[in-house]
């Protein structure tokens, strides 16, 4: 206490008796910046089939855990199942949700007709899963009918349940809500004379509500939310969550992700709804899966890449399905998605589905005006990834500090070692140009706090080259 440079935590000034004390100081230790692990949750509805109840976030490692945990084809275990795929070594919990009492199970239909006169298959795709069943030349349409029934009842992935009454298979979906009618169902044939055609999943209803799991994870501090729905609902209560999180009081920086197999004008008026730059919503255009397992890979893909500036322009998605030609949007729909809030996925080579460049569906200001500041995703996570490294450094150098006139000069010293460190890792740049700017200073009202002014240049991805070719003869 008497030193005008050292202080101590647990050495005493008032000490009389003789001897050589030391004690040992780690705030000075860590000079490094943090490291940006990533943690996904997923949302997703449970079966009553799963050991696991709801609004209880559990650590999953492999797609069997999850089937078991939430019942095998619940939504919960779909996401986790394609997060897992798109990315074996992500850091994934879920959190599950029961249906809402008073929803509705979507329902489609299969209809077995003809006569069958020769050998062959019928087949039956749900979403991205095909069953077949062998075709007798002398099958009757109802032995058909029973054998599809039993081969897609078989499949307990299947996010349905067949049922049989002559000849017409009713499909209904294993959880009520809307995004039920978003499960694909078609069929082809190739035994002669038998006609298998189907009808869509239709007559969903009711979504349960996500803010419950919401609230359940409010402090358990995840990066990225991904979720189920892709509904105005759904988007404002993950939009509300995470501004409520991510708020300076809170700052457990979070984005959400969701998917859309859609067509671009819905897709855009959504995102223009939600204009959050928090939310990115990937756009797989014409996709058998549903918007939850498109989200969940989406999201962990995100989540392998720590570099917070470093663009996921390319990167795969594995395990999303690859769309038909006539389904894969052109340069024209990509460029209108990407000035509308979504994040066009595309078809590669080798059949690869990549992400073309991911946004969020922030476009405009309060003012309605355009407004690109939050355009690209890796922007709000460079912005988070400078929040917590700032924080990480003055909670580490000053957790006992007391407030002096020399106090304020240190603290900047350490905030402008933090940005130098992040322009090296180009993460941030022109921390010199923008270092007079950098002002650490008393607060006029509160003789206990200092104010901090951070001007951050965040490295901008590399998206776009442009060259001419001059022609010399």
């Amino acid at each position: 206490m008497a030193s005008p440079t050292i202080s101590f935590d647990q050495i005493p000034a008032s000490i009389r008796k003789p001897g050589k004390y030391f004690e040992f100081n780690t705030k000075l230790s860590v000079s490094t910046l943090p490291s940006n692990l990533q943690r996904v949750v997923v949302v997703g509805q449970r079966l009553s089939a799963g050991s696991t109840q709801a609004l209880t976030p559990v650590d999953v490692f492999d797609d069997v855990q999850a089937a078991q945990q939430f019942g095998r084809g619940s939504i919960a275990h779909l996401m986790a199942k394609e997060a897992i795929t798109a990315n074996p070594y992500v850091q994934l919990t879920v959190i599950a949700v029961d249906d809402d009492d008073a929803g509705a199970a979507a329902t489609g239909t299969i209809t077995v007709a003809g006569t069958v006169t020769g050998l062959g298959v019928a087949s039956v795709y749900v979403a991205d899963t095909r069953v077949d069943v062998a075709v007798a030349s002398d099958a009757t349409v109802a032995q058909v009918a029973i054998d599809l029934t039993v081969a897609i009842n078989r499949e307990l992935d299947l996010p349905v349940t067949a049922s049989n009454l002559d000849g017409v298979i009713t499909i209904t979906a294993r959880h009520k809500g809307e995004s039920g009618n978003g499960i694909t169902i078609s069929a082809a044939v190739t035994a002669p004379g038998l006609t298998v055609t189907t009808a869509d999943m239709k007559d969903g209803a009711i979504d349960p509500d996500l803010a419950p799991a919401f609230a359940a994870i409010f402090a358990a501090g995840y990066n990225l939310v991904a979720i189920p729905f892709t509904t105005a609902a759904a988007l404002t209560a993950l939009r509300n969550h995470l501004e409520a999180v991510g708020s300076p009081m809170e700052q457990r920086d979070a984005l959400g992700f969701a998917g859309w197999p859609g067509s671009l004008a819905a897709g855009s008026t959504l995102a223009d709804d939600i204009n959050s730059g928090l939310i990115s919503v990937a756009w797989h255009n014409g996709s058998v899966l549903t918007a939850g397992q498109i989200a969940a890979g989406y999201a962990a893909v995100v989540a392998a890449e720590e570099d917070p500036a470093r663009p996921l322009n390319t990167l795969e998605i594995k395990g999303l399905d690859v769309t038909a030609v006539s389904d894969r949007p052109g340069r024209v729909e990509q460029e209108n998605a990407l000035y509308n809030g979504l994040t066009p996925l595309e078809v590669g080579p080798g059949n690869r589905v990549q992400i073309v460049r991911a946004i969020t569906t922030y476009t405009k200001d309060a003012q309605g005006i355009d407004d690109v500041s939050l355009l690209d995703l890796t922007t709000m996570r460079t912005l988070h990834y400078t929040r917590k490294a700032c924080r990480d450094r003055i909670a580490l150098r000053f957790p006992r500090e007391k407030l002096s006139s020399r106090t304020a000069k240190r603290v900047r010293s350490e905030l402008l070692d933090v940005l130098y460190k992040m322009e090296e890792l180009e993460i941030v740049e022109e921390v010199a140009a923008n270092a007079p700017g950098v002002v650490v200073e008393r607060d006029l009202q509160d003789p206990n706090r200092l104010d901090a002014k951070i001007p951050v240049d965040v490295v901008n991805g590399l998206h776009v080259f442009a060259g001419r070719i001059d022609l010399l003869l």
